[in-house]
């Protein structure tokens, strides 16, 4: 079969397509013949090698899948042959026409819904979700969403309002990303691309203050948001670092005002984004979570998306199709 594999830790040019064995199921396990392939931002980083890979290269790259369920192990339902499934594998394997992964991180696709979109929202849709009911909105609250027209950052600022957030403020690179966090139901949007974007999320308050935010950013600019948070109530659910560096904040910064930071990671965390695979899917089946698919392109060309992903030029998620 055709599959990409990580010939080494570099560029996006490490990821080659070769010609490798058909994976078969271990007990426990399944195999799907793709339909469709997520390229997901920490797979740029897995590549680079700025984050541990699980499994030393040369090794078929990629962590999710989307397709039909072909081949099963010892111990799986015999039900599951035939439908179409989205899969998480076990860091590695996805980027190929066969994918092999433990049939309990397969979660069954909607009939109403492509495996396109199925691919492009299960990991968006399964972040939110649990960012959200850790956020507990009351529905009186200003919020943050940083990176809010792609990737988690979408599937947040769709979901808030209905969560509780009575104002949504968004963060986007650039003009075309910064309409399409307002298409995506933002009242407010700041160009984090300005050296000074937090000075201006302090004007666009205008005296109020930040219940909520949601650190997709992370790094220095995290504790330079500290001072527009509410006191006492202020919580920061710190997910991910775009910059490059987790929140650079101790509880030293917190404490003046009382603030709080939970780091949304761990597997306890990764545990309960699995568990909403399933109403991630549903919802996008049932239109109350849209699908944000920017392109889709041929599996050999990966390396090609993984470049246009660390240009941060796409607006919404790259699938690739076997």
């Amino acid at each position: 079969m055709k599959a990409i594999v990580m010939t080494g830790v570099g560029g996006p040019e490490v990821l080659v397509a070769q010609d490798v064995t058909v994976p078969h199921p271990g007990p426990g396990e399944l195999v799907i013949r793709a339909e469709a392939i997520p390229v997901l931002f920490p797979e740029t980083k897995l590549r680079s090698g700025e984050f541990p890979m699980p499994a030393e290269p040369p090794v078929v790259f990629g962590f999710q899948a989307a397709g039909v369920v072909v081949e099963i192990g010892d111990g799986v339902d015999t039900a599951l042959l035939g439908r179409r499934v989205a899969v998480a594998t076990m860091g590695f394997g996805s980027y190929a026409e066969f994918v092999c992964a433990p049939a309990a991180a397969a979660t069954a696709i909607p009939d109403a819904l492509s495996s396109v979109d199925a691919a492009a929202v299960l990991m968006d849709g399964s972040v939110a979700l649990p960012l959200l009911a850790t956020a507990a909105l009351t529905g009186t609250e200003t919020v943050l969403i940083e990176a809010a027209a792609t990737g988690v950052g979408s599937a947040l600022t769709q979901l808030a309002k209905e969560f509780g957030a009575a104002r949504v403020i968004a963060t986007a690179g650039g003009p075309e990303k910064s309409a399409r966090a307002l298409a995506l139901g933002a009242d407010t949007v700041i160009d984090h691309n300005a050296p000074d974007w937090p000075n201006r999320l302090r004007e666009s308050l205008d005296g109020t203050t930040l219940d909520v935010v949601f650190d997709s950013i992370g790094g220095t600019t995290a504790r330079d948001l500290l001072t527009a948070m509410t006191p006492v109530r202020g919580r920061i659910l710190s997910y991910g670092w775009l910059s490059g560096a987790p929140a650079q904040i101790s509880t030293t910064d917190l404490l003046p005002n009382g603030l709080t930071l939970t780091a949304c990671a761990g597997p306890a965390w990764l545990a309960e984004v699995s568990r909403c695979g399933t109403a991630a899917l549903d919802r996008a089946a049932t239109g109350t979570l849209a699908p944000q698919v920017d392109s889709v392109l041929s599996l050999d060309e990966a390396a090609n998306a993984h470049q246009l992903i660390e240009q941060r030029s796409p607006i919404g998620k790259i699938v690739l199709r076997p």
